[in-house]
């Protein structure tokens, strides 16, 4: 495995970071395709066994129920410590004045049931999963600092916005001597790209880290155009994000691979992996296999032809994906 640091920041984190949302309990009606804690033990004895030591989970996914998971297989397969912790905060939990948002109730309310279902007295890296347009960025970058000097949170981190907003945010948070974001978890991957040109410029200047959730495009650029697994069977957010149009890069990827001789999910890996900006790539594994493509892409390094043939096909669309 290969380490780098998160941004600019001194956390170390695995350049692969596993990603929670495939683990969950189906009855709480989040998605179908999740693992239970016996379905997803062969998935975290194989990061432990790997290094990936970077672990991403939210509190929404699976309504709590990931983080539960999280935190037992962290109980049972590795040491806290040797964990890099990340979850996040945002979308609604329940109907009460705590469950959603980023208010100061909010934020308080929520990290205590997160550190609870995820069994630790602290978490690593707090993420803010979208802006909130209805509390103050002051409220907000206040409140979650103020969890940093609890030492309840470790650093900050934010996800999918606009780069104005997350400026804002950034820009609150040096007026008042807070704490500041180290890290951005956006969409990117060989079919969406739209954050060359709208985040990946501010983070390069700001020394934020990006770890992009999707470096696959919901899998469309893992296996040939229309072929289908149960997850993208049961994803009505991927297929509204892509449509036939974006068959090309498909197309690409896999002519690239063949030539190579290797799966589609490494070539597309591995082009998410050389941008400079992105510090650990976020993959959502339910089988073994999509680990072992993981971990095998860190040491595949495209050519100049095989980039330009990989970008060639990609149509501009409108951002997406940031409320």
């Amino acid at each position: 495995m290969q380490y780098t640091c998160l941004g600019s920041s001194g956390l170390k984190v695995s350049r692969l970071a596993l990603g929670c949302m495939s683990f969950g309990d189906t009855s709480r009606g989040f998605t179908e395709w999740a693992l239970d804690d016996d379905a997803a033990e062969p998935i975290f004895r194989q990061a432990v066994e790997n290094g990936i030591t970077f672990w991403d989970t939210a509190n929404v996914y699976g309504f709590g129920t990931s983080e539960e998971i999280v935190g037992r297989a962290i109980q049972k397969y590795t040491r806290r410590e040797d964990v890099v912790l990340a979850t996040k905060v945002r979308f609604k939990m329940h109907d009460r004045p705590g469950g959603e948002g980023l208010s100061r109730k909010a934020i308080m309310e929520q990290i205590d049931a997160s550190l609870k279902r995820l069994d630790t007295d602290y978490v690593d890296l707090y993420q803010i999963h979208r802006f909130d347009y209805d509390t103050p960025v002051e409220e907000t970058m206040e409140a979650l600092h103020d969890l940093v000097k609890a030492g309840k949170v470790r650093y900050l981190g934010a996800s999918a916005m606009w780069a104005w907003q997350f400026a804002k945010m950034q820009h609150a948070a040096d007026l008042n001597g807070w704490t500041r974001f180290v890290s951005m978890q956006d969409q990117y991957s060989l079919m969406y790209r739209e954050e060359e040109r709208e985040m990946f410029g501010l983070l390069a200047d700001q020394g934020v880290g990006s770890i992009p959730f999707s470096p696959l495009a919901k899998g469309r650029v893992a296996r040939p155009w229309g072929e289908q697994t149960k997850r993208s069977s049961n994803d009505p957010v991927g297929a509204a994000a892509f449509s036939d149009a974006d068959k090309p890069v498909a197309d690409a990827v896999q002519q690239v691979a063949e030539a190579r001789g290797i799966p589609m999910a490494q070539v597309a890996l591995a082009w998410v992996l050389q941008n400079p900006v992105v510090s650990a790539p976020i993959v959502g594994a339910t089988k073994q296999k999509h680990l072992d493509d993981a971990i095998a892409a860190l040491d595949v390094h495209l050519t100049d032809d095989e980039t330009k043939a990989l970008q060639a096909p990609y149509r501009v669309r409108e951002p997406n994906g940031f409320q």
